[in-house]
């Protein structure tokens, strides 16, 4: 029964709208657009975790409100009833907290700075105000995209990691790697880990390349890529050797799991929920529950057109990047902490909830950090 319950969990990990899969590029419409004006089709009705994005919902009226509002997927180019537009917009700009007491962190200098990080996503470019700057390298291994044209993916697992307003640790610098999902190869992606292996080991010894993030699953049980899985264990084993901790969303190796905070109180990691917004909570002992909901990210489907999204109901995606950045606060502090040592302070420091699942607690996190020897 468990292991059924267990599957059952990971098959949703998988599926949910922000995570990867297989399939097209999350190009979105590429218009660009100010805040709050159309460019799409109008609805007349909004379901619950609907995505609005680029949609005109003026004519949905009545129907709608704040609850609604928080549940919903959109993007500044969604446009609303005019007496909804200040909901909308104060719902996005409470997502961009990173919630649990990051920001307090980053008023204590805690940010990352100095610490180098890894990406491997969808393709994007590099200049949204979020990040710009903050990209060391970009290496595009065969997406085949223009390079003025990014992706829905890439720019929101930047600005989870390091975004300036959005990110858990503003002040990393990110190695960035951009592979083709809707393949199904995991063959990009292990020529983007070792890509990151091989840059790595040009890097004098004090700015060695600590994590990589990578919000997909190339290989394991439940995988959705279909070649070459064996090719990303090879490329994660021997970033290991490499003392690079390797961070996806494989139901074999991944340690991150999906909950939502208070959005009216983000900081509280006692009103942290295990689970998608409407939806049951998952018994997935042995992981680390990340917010995924409700979160707000970086948009640019063409360069220098800068964009925002909200996501009422966030994917597993978000996790890997959110976990990144908590991971590279204690780097700054404590640079001599192994992988080993770092991941067993996160998870004696987190939060424990009355079933006995594990919440990240990044203050919890630091104040441990700050205690521990590193040498």
């Amino acid at each position: 029964m468990k292991k059924r319950f267990l599957a059952f969990w990971i098959a949703i990990l998988f599926c949910l709208s922000s995570c990867q899969s297989p399939s097209q590029p999350q190009t979105g419409n590429p218009t660009s657009a100010s805040p709050f004006s159309p460019s799409g089709t109008q609805v007349n009705s909004v379901e619950p975790y609907a995505d609005v994005r680029f949609l005109d919902i003026t004519k949905v009226n009545g129907a709608l409100d704040n609850s609604l509002i928080q549940t919903l997927w959109f993007n500044e180019s969604t446009k609303w009833p005019s007496q909804y537009e200040d909901t909308a917009h104060e719902i996005l700009e409470l997502g961009m907290n990173p919630g649990l007491g990051v920001r307090n962190l980053h008023e204590q200098g805690i940010t990352g700075k100095g610490v180098n990080v890894a990406i491997i996503d969808q393709n994007m470019v590099l200049d949204h105000p979020e990040f710009i700057g903050k990209i060391v390298k970009y290496f595009d291994v065969g997406t085949g995209q223009p390079a003025d044209q990014g992706s829905m993916h890439g720019p929101a697992v930047t600005s989870l990691l390091v975004g300036e307003n959005i990110g858990t640790a503003p002040g990393a610098r990110v190695f960035y790697a951009a592979a083709p999902s809707w393949t199904g190869d995991a063959q990009y992606y292990a020529d983007a880990l070792n890509w990151i292996v091989d840059e790595n080991g040009k890097l004098p010894k004090g700015d060695k390349i600590r994590v990589v993030s990578v919000s997909a699953a190339p290989s394991g049980p439940g995988s959705p890529f279909t070649a070459h899985n064996d090719a990303w264990d090879a490329a994660v084993e021997r970033a290991t050797q490499a003392g690079i901790l390797v961070l996806d969303c494989t139901s074999n190796h991944g340690i991150t799991a999906p909950c939502y905070y208070d959005l009216n109180d983000p900081d509280n990691v006692g009103k942290c929920t295990p689970g998608f917004p409407g939806m049951g909570s998952p018994a997935l002992p042995g992981r680390i529950f990340i917010p995924t909901s409700y979160r707000t990210t970086a948009e640019e489907y063409s360069q220098g057109s800068f964009s925002y999204q909200y996501t009422g109901r966030g994917g597993q995606s978000w996790t890997v990047p959110y976990l990144s950045g908590v991971l590279a606060l204690g780097w700054q502090i404590r640079p001599g902490l192994s992988n080993s040592q770092i991941l067993d302070i996160l998870f004696f420091s987190a939060h424990k909830t009355k079933d006995g699942l594990l919440i990240i607690d990044p203050a919890a996190f630091i104040k441990m950090i700050e205690s521990t020897n590193d040498q």
